[in-house]
């Protein structure tokens, strides 16, 4: 997991930071980037793609990442900003957002995916890089765990949702409430499942 932290540091680079986004996919709320920066003594047993981890196992390995990093940093998008430039440009916006917002200025970013963002810091995307790289991981489940918060947070607002079970994710339950009750103002317009019940309306 550390392979392409070790090829950055041996090309000279100082402060790595790894970058990964939550929340693509659902059909609600925003999309939440965060940025890691790890000390290189840095031991968390069980960091791994957030995606394979037990929201239990994301909620334990969250604050021992925010003690032991160097810095920790969120970007958030909006459901608005969404809509208005499209999922893909929203991710990257709120992963430069999340870089942005790092106390110490990285000199290299290991992002996620196949993009990178549009800033004047070297940079490499990495498919899958939530597996292979630790500070990805990290940002990972940094990234998940605080959109999960903020889904539970708009599930008291709309609770005919049900957003704390399914985080706004296209679940069979969830297209069902939006057939049923329309969407809801943090509902991404543009999105299939949303804007069918919109135009029908």
């Amino acid at each position: 997991m550390w392979q392409f932290e070790h090829e950055a540091k041996a090309r000279g680079y100082k402060i790595i930071a790894g970058v990964d986004e939550a929340g693509r996919g659902p059909l609600a709320g925003p999309v939440v980037s965060a940025a890691v920066i790890l000390p290189h003594n840095f031991s968390c047993e069980g960091i791994d793609d957030s995606k394979k981890l037990t929201e239990k196992k994301r909620a334990a390995l969250f604050p021992l990442i925010k003690e032991q990093a160097i810095c920790v940093a969120t970007g958030i998008s909006s459901h608005d900003e969404i809509d208005q430039i499209n999922i893909l440009q929203a991710s990257l916006l709120s992963m430069k957002r999340a870089v942005k917002n790092l106390l110490n200025p990285p000199d290299f970013l290991l992002i996620d995916g196949k993009f990178t963002i549009d800033m004047n810091i070297d940079q490499a995307a990495l498919i899958k890089g939530d597996s292979k790289s630790i500070s990805i991981a990290a940002a990972s489940i940094i990234a998940k765990v605080t959109r999960d918060a903020m889904m539970k947070q708009l599930d008291k607002t709309y609770p005919q949702y049900n957003f704390i079970q399914h985080k706004g994710y296209p679940t069979k339950a969830h297209k069902k409430a939006i057939l049923e009750h329309g969407p809801c103002p943090v509902h991404r317009r543009t999105f299939k499942g949303v804007k069918e019940v919109i135009n029908a309306g």
